[in-house]
């Protein structure tokens, strides 16, 4: 594991360099952000690779090609983020809480991409996010949540927070439930080592938010993503 480690820490921070080069030289020919996503798809599969995590996937057939919807995905573990930047098809942006935005090199690409920060912390802010995420899907861009807020320590789902769902019935975009397990082991909590590992996500089928009831509609993305976990 130690030497796991530090071969993704010694290649893997000259390749996000790297990479983030691309991500500026980028902006002299795109703007929209979709360059940056695609190099991001790159990033997260060299470091998957590095660190001998495979993935697999299966429900692909349940993205809606060309057209708006959100993504919420339960949340394991620190790798659930590269996994899913890496294989999840098509363009999207994320919604994110506003720390990750901080951070050298990672955040500043996820600003320059058009990544929407959340803070939670402030009521007001949080709801200009979502105002903002709202807009973006209804002008055709998908958009991938965490409902639970944060990673859980159990691999059990935690409570949902209300955000996500308030972002779905005011963009009216269809929810496609993500369920992602197999990375809580790969790097825990507090610590830098990194096992192999394989992580699994199962895309579930679309949730239509059309006239739907704020609490209905979180119990049927909770029991999407909870089968796909069985």
């Amino acid at each position: 594991m130690l030497i796991r480690t530090l071969l993704v820490w010694l290649i893997g921070l000259p390749v996000t360099i790297f990479l983030f080069i691309l991500v500026i030289i980028s902006l002299i020919f795109d703007r929209s952000g979709k360059a940056i996503h695609s190099i991001g798809r790159l990033w997260g599969r060299s470091l998957l690779f590095l660190s001998g995590v495979t993935v697999e996937v299966k429900g692909l057939e349940n993205i809606l090609a060309g057209k708006p919807q959100i993504f919420a995905s339960n949340h394991q573990g620190a790798f659930d983020i590269l996994a899913l930047q890496a294989f999840i098809p098509i363009q999207f942006r994320w919604v994110a809480k506003r720390s990750l935005f901080k951070i050298p090199i990672i955040g500043w690409s996820m600003s320059l991409a058009g990544y929407v920060s959340m803070d939670r912390e402030r009521a007001g802010s949080a709801y200009r996010s979502i105002e903002t995420a709202a807009e973006k899907v209804r002008n055709g861009i998908c958009v991938l949540i965490f409902p639970e807020g944060t990673r859980s320590a159990t691999g059990e789902l935690l409570p949902f927070k209300r955000g996500g769902f308030l972002l779905a019935i005011k963009s009216g975009a269809p929810v496609v439930p993500l369920s992602i397990q197999g990375s809580t082991g790969i790097m825990r909590r507090g610590s830098l080592l990194i096992r192999p590992g394989l992580i699994k996500i199962a895309i579930g089928r679309p949730i239509q938010t059309a006239g739907a009831d704020e609490k209905a509609l979180m119990a049927g993305v909770r029991k999407a993503i909870e089968d796909g976990l069985s």
